[in-house]
């Protein structure tokens, strides 16, 4: 999400507790684009495995649907407290959540129930968040206590949500008897960080992750989830991939690539001549970099990465559909600009009309689609699954 101060870029990382193949966590995100807004959740379900994943889910679906809404926070937790299936075991209906709700002015407003303490870092400290209390009675007659506040977010800003299988891990080690703790990890934040000040979001909760495994000797005693909110300058990238209809906007486009602050990718051979014959730069072709079923990828100077073009994209598409957690592996032509899309926060595609007579060889796979088609589905995965800000321009 953007506006016109800063990007707020979500992400998490997400382990099982140890030989646990269902996590019961959930953590989701869902951005409001009409609205310029992002909801991030997450939620601990009671236990661990298959029921705990459910309680969890049926909790972060619950909160992000009534937060969208516009619900009042009082009553979003009322009703999910009061929804939830009642566990016949311990007879009791639980599952914590962490709500944040920030909007296009970075004013954020924070529900927190049961989980720990949602933690807020600015300039080298963590600021202390001025909490209001609220009393709810559960299905179970107990009271719970709900946490509200609101807060304004700055640039360079994070905020860091997490499971109690963060703050627990290392409990009954040696050196962390009663566990890391909230003081472990904020003093691991803010080290952190101090060594790079330009950690993303997504790197920082994968490191805070890995130290709690550390913690647990790489086998978590608890499920863990890490979600971090980083307010940052946007980090751009243009896509350039087809001829336009009219040669005359050859130049139009090589400019437009020329000109471009932040990084670039150029795909398909014909758009790739046009860019060198225009900037009268010369290409040349990494072949130390070859997968099989797709050609190598080539360089020219000003460009990050230049690659063939359906063949590529089409297995960008499928690997963003199947990838979680902004995870990629490999290091092939569409691998490589899986993670620059997934390292960018604002892209723009430019996109080609004039039509390849190539892509309507019948001996082509029939799975893959022409430019056009492949490119609106890596755009809508792009902004849907991982809440990135796209524009395309169709030359």
């Amino acid at each position: 999400m953007h506006n016109r101060h800063f990007y707020i870029e979500a992400e998490f990382s997400q382990e099982s507790k140890a030989l646990q193949n269902v996590c019961g966590d959930s953590c989701e995100s869902r951005k409001l684009k009409e609205e310029d807004r992002l909801i991030t959740v997450l939620s601990d379900g009671l236990g661990s495995g298959v029921k705990a994943n459910i309680l969890a889910t049926m909790t972060t679906s619950m909160a992000l649907q009534f937060t969208a809404k516009n619900n009042p926070p009082e009553r979003t937790s009322d009703f999910i407290m009061k929804t939830l299936p009642i566990d016949s075991k311990r007879q009791i209906s639980y599952s914590t959540f962490s709500i944040v709700d920030v909007n296009c002015f970075g004013d954020a407003s924070i529900v927190e129930y049961d989980n720990p303490s949602v933690l807020l870092h600015r300039k080298g400290q963590f600021i202390q968040i001025n909490k209001t209390v609220k009393t709810i009675t559960r299905p179970d007659s107990r009271p719970a206590k709900v946490f509200y506040s609101n807060i304004k977010l700055n640039k360079e800003d994070r905020i860091i949500m997490v499971s109690d299988g963060i703050t627990q891990s290392g409990m009954g080690s040696k050196r962390a008897p009663f566990g890391w703790g909230e003081d472990g990890l904020r003093h691991f934040i803010q080290q952190t960080i101090s060594q790079q000040t330009k950690i993303s979001a997504h790197r920082l909760a994968r490191k805070i992750m890995q130290r709690a495994q550390a913690n647990d000797a790489n086998e978590l005693k608890d499920d863990a989830t890490c979600q971090v909110i980083y307010c940052r300058e946007p980090r751009k990238l243009l896509l350039a991939s087809g001829p336009p209809y009219y040669k005359n906007y050859d130049a139009v486009l090589a400019e437009r690539i020329a000109s471009f602050e932040g990084k670039t990718i150029v795909c398909g051979g014909t758009t790739s001549k046009i860019i060198s014959r225009e900037l009268k730069r010369d290409i040349s072709v990494e072949l130390d970099n070859y997968e099989p079923g797709l050609p190598p990828v080539a360089c020219m100077e000003g460009i990050d990465l230049m690659t063939e073009g359906i063949l590529t994209l089409g297995k960008v598409s499928s690997i963003l559909e199947k990838i979680k957690h902004n995870v990629v592996k490999g290091n092939g032509p569409a691998e490589k600009m899986v993670k620059l899309l997934l390292g960018s926060d604002s892209i723009l595609i430019l996109a080609g009309t004039q039509i390849n007579n190539a892509h309507q060889d019948p001996n082509l796979p029939v799975e893959l689609e022409i430019r056009r088609n492949v490119i609106k589905k890596i755009a809508s995965i792009l902004e849907e699954k991982f809440l990135k800000k796209i524009e395309i321009e169709f030359l």
